[in-house]
């Protein structure tokens, strides 16, 4: 049978077959031996014992939130409670264009900041990022608006919601369908963070639409990325990273290339909070070169993918001592006897 995961608890894994049905199932061994990581949106094909084989291929994936198979990512941020952090709001952004997924803008919590500072902020916010060509919703989970708009957004689709502890998003769930009572909690007024009140992934099946439930988190890095790569995810820093002089420039004041670097030469016309964010993403990735260039972190596939189907694939060391080369060896060895006329 096959199906799509909703859920994962523990080490069960709930599966919602295509005819709608609903299965407790566990990974089969197989899995677990090849480290397979299955994630909350696989589809998967599972047998009647309810043990999961094979993972189908999947269309995309995110490690953080832990999801895949998703069409569009919702960045919800608030303007105050917490506040809104721009390198956080670009931090993910900067993560999914990485991971090729669309990302939606919602700004929550219209309700606290009904003063000029709201109409401050908001255009500050839509001078940033509608020229960046991202779409930007202004909700408010308390009075219920603004998520009209946002329903017509997400129509057909399943998508995620990510975003610090706190801003919003089990209240944006529950202003959606008011009858899953998701849990929320106030933000701390210690801390001025939020605290974790979604502990797994779940797919939310809305009708029209799915949403993946997820945990907050704030423990992104960019340690999986060259430092080099990382000025094409900045739409408004790579419209002038190509007019450098050198093309390894990393567009940095003292750097050896900095002379010729036309990103710096056209600072003024990069919002600071995008270039700030860029230099904290740089040092990030600087850092993880160099852990690749002298400590040897790569790791070797457990896995493989033909016919759509997934496959164990032979370790380097098991190859070298299957049935197929230990035959090779002996052919060889027959061969260099012959030629050394040893026959």
């Amino acid at each position: 049978m096959q199906g799509q995961i909703f859920k994962i608890h523990s080490d069960f894994y709930y599966v919602k077959s295509v005819d709608g049905n609903v299965f407790e199932c566990k990974l089969r061994e197989v899995l677990k031996k090849q480290n397979q990581r299955v994630l909350t949106g696989d589809f998967v094909e599972f047998d009647q014992t309810g043990a999961i084989f094979n993972v189908l291929e999947r269309k995309n994936s995110l490690p953080r939130p832990a999801v895949s198979n998703i069409d569009l990512v919702v960045v919800v941020s608030s303007l105050l409670e917490p506040k809104l952090d721009f390198v956080q709001l670009n931090r993910y952004l900067t993560f999914l264009k990485y991971y090729k997924i669309d990302a939606l803008l919602c700004f929550n919590k219209e309700d606290l900041l009904k003063t000029p500072d709201f109409s401050l902020e908001a255009r500050k916010i839509l001078s940033i990022y509608r020229p960046l060509g991202y779409k930007i919703l202004f909700t408010s989970a308390k009075e219920n608006q603004g998520f009209c708009d946002f329903k017509k957004e997400i129509k057909g689709k399943t998508i995620a919601l990510c975003g610090l502890s706190g801003v919003g998003k089990s209240s944006v769930i529950n202003a959606l369908n008011p009858e899953l009572n998701i849990k929320t909690s106030r933000v701390s007024s210690y801390t001025k963070r939020g605290r974790h009140t979604t502990r797994h992934c779940e797919i939310l099946d809305f009708g029209d639409f799915q949403i993946v439930d997820t945990p907050g988190f704030s423990n992104l890095k960019f340690d999986f990325i060259l430092p080099r790569d990382l000025d094409s995810l900045f739409e408004d820093i790579s419209e002038f990273a190509g007019e450098c002089k050198y093309s390894d420039c990393l567009h940095i004041e003292g750097d050896e290339h900095s002379g010729g670097c036309a990103v710096l030469k056209n600072l003024s016309k990069i919002e600071p909070t995008r270039y700030k964010s860029y230099l904290e993403f740089l040092q990030e990735a600087r850092d993880y070169k160099q852990k690749v260039t002298y400590g040897g972190i790569k790791e070797e596939e457990t896995k493989k993918y033909t016919h759509g189907r997934q496959r164990a694939k032979i370790s380097r060391i098991k190859r070298e001592n299957s049935r197929n080369t230990a035959k090779q060896k002996i052919r060889d060895l027959y061969k260099t006897a012959e030629d050394n006329d040893e026959y």
